[in-house]
């Protein structure tokens, strides 16, 4: 086997144990490092050879997963159209982050809201975005940027567990949470 072919697999090998491990802490964050294992695939020893311990696998995990957040992020365009197609773009793409995002939730209490840069203040991409919905009339003006955002997280929550408990497809729940999430923050007749 070549040398490229064996980094190539110790690559693949390396982003299973992450990946397994975001979708295994997702959904339980006291998951052991042998589930983690099991998930991937994988023996303890093989994820030891990988990650030292735990610390060194969650500092991976971490820095997975805001890769995976800012690449949303960038696809959601948030620059673009009105304030209000943004949002629903931003959903779409953060709907497919569930466990990522779920993590990040339970990971501390300061990073509780992806995008925010502490509680009580959101990124400012995200904040201009909900602006421009007040200024191009598609955002409620009553609705500030760290509402609309409470009310993406809750929406997104409530479509996951939802799809866990009712096994409904992905295109249906989808479509329930941008549908709820277009009334909520849609402008309301006077």
């Amino acid at each position: 086997m070549s040398e490229a072919q064996v980094s190539g697999s110790r690559a693949r090998t390396r982003q299973a144990i992450v990946d397994a491990a975001i979708d295994v802490l997702g959904r339980n964050p006291a998951a052991s490092l042998g589930d983690i294992a099991a998930a991937a695939e994988v023996g303890r020893t093989t994820l030891h050879r990988y990650f030292a311990d735990r610390a060194d696998l969650l500092r991976a995990v971490s820095a997975e997963a805001d890769a995976r957040l800012e690449r949303a992020t960038a696809q959601a365009r948030m620059t673009d159209g009105s304030g209000a197609s943004a949002v629903r773009r931003l959903c779409e793409e953060y709907f497919d982050l569930g466990s990522v995002l779920s993590l990040l939730f339970t990971a501390t209490p300061a990073s509780a809201d992806p995008g925010c840069d502490e509680p009580a203040g959101c990124d400012p991409d995200f904040t201009a975005m909900v602006e421009r919905g007040h200024r191009d009339g598609t955002i409620d003006p009553e609705l500030p940027a760290d509402w609309v955002q409470s009310l993406i997280w809750s929406q997104l929550y409530a479509g996951w567990s939802y799809q866990a408990t009712m096994g409904t497809s992905r295109h249906e729940v989808l479509r329930l949470i941008l549908r709820t999430v277009d009334g909520a923050i849609a402008v309301k007749a006077a």
